[in-house]
C-alpha cells in the first residue's frame, strides 16, 4: 500500500446518498397530508416529503403561487 495518494486524481464523485438535516417550517395541514399519504404507502412521511421535493428538482419544476 502507498504510504500517500493524490487525492485530486481519484475522480471522487458526488455521494448520491448524503443527506443533511436541516429545519424547516411546515404548516400542519401539510404535514398531515404527507402523514396520511405514509399510512397509505407505507414509506415514513419525511421519506414522501424528500421524494416529491427530489422529483421537483429532477424534473426542473416551477413555483406557481397563487395569493387569494
Amino acid at each position: 500500500m502507498r504510504d500517500e495518494y493524490d487525492i485530486k486524481k481519484l475522480n471522487p464523485r458526488k455521494n448520491p446518498y448524503a443527506k443533511k438535516q436541516i429545519t424547516i417550517n411546515i404548516d400542519v395541514d401539510t404535514i398531515d397530508y404527507f402523514k396520511e399519504e405514509a399510512n397509505n404507502s407505507g414509506i415514513p412521511y419525511q421519506t414522501l416529503i424528500n421524494l416529491y421535493l427530489a422529483d421537483c428538482v429532477q424534473n426542473k419544476k416551477k413555483l406557481q403561487m397563487l395569493w387569494k
